[in-house]
């Protein structure tokens, strides 16, 4: 079961939420020159401030080949990953982002404890000994996530009834740039949406 489809049904559970109100939100990211984009985060965070469930789960991202893999995570807050090193040379993994300053010393393998991400925001992640590698975490505050596909788009299963605010956000865009949204109403059909982001050249996937 993917993690938002279990994130409605955990929810109802614990709420009155009829199992037939869940529904589907389909979105389509281009950028301006109408291209799809790529890993780009796309997630739905209700405007009344109930509370979701906390679905954490164990995550990695790996070095190997002298990269980071994946490129970008989406993860929600709590959530762990572990950094195991699968090169023939040592890594010293380290992000000084204000959603979470950490950092892993020169080290081959496996650290001895994955790193916890405990609020929202992007994390950017580099290597110190290797300039050029470079991923991207970004921590919501909600179950109702994904990351875009080639042709960039991306399914967001299990929405319960309510309003939300849809948000995209691609690693492209500008620095500190206002992270897009649009406000949605789930009610008793599935939503189509779509954004137009300005992201740098080269960055969008194509």
């Amino acid at each position: 079961m993917k993690p938002a489809t279990l994130a409605a049904a955990l929810f109802c559970l614990g709420f009155v939420c009829p199992a037939a109100s869940a529904i589907s939100v389909t979105a389509q990211i281009l950028d301006a020159a109408g291209q799809p984009v790529t890993d780009a985060a796309v997630y739905a965070e209700p405007v009344s401030g109930q509370v979701l469930p906390k679905l954490t789960r164990a995550m990695q991202i790996e070095q190997v080949g002298r990269k980071f893999s994946p490129l970008v995570s989406v993860i929600q807050t709590d959530s762990e990953i572990s950094f195991p090193n699968n090169d023939s040379v040592r890594h010293h993994v380290y992000s000084f982002s204000p959603a979470k300053v950490f950092e892993l010393k020169l080290y081959s393998g496996v650290p001895a404890a994955p790193v916890r991400f405990d609020k929202p925001g992007t994390v950017v992640i580099g290597c110190n000994i290797h300039d050029h590698m470079v991923a991207y975490i970004h921590v919501v505050n909600t179950p109702y996530y994904g990351k875009t596909d080639s042709a960039g788009k991306i399914r967001i299963d299990g929405l319960a009834a309510g309003k939300y605010r849809l948000r995209a956000w691609h690693f492209g865009m500008p620095a500190g740039a206002p992270i897009p949204e649009q406000a949605i109403t789930v009610g008793g059909s599935d939503i189509n949406a779509s954004f137009t982001l300005n992201t740098r050249p080269g960055a969008t996937g194509h």
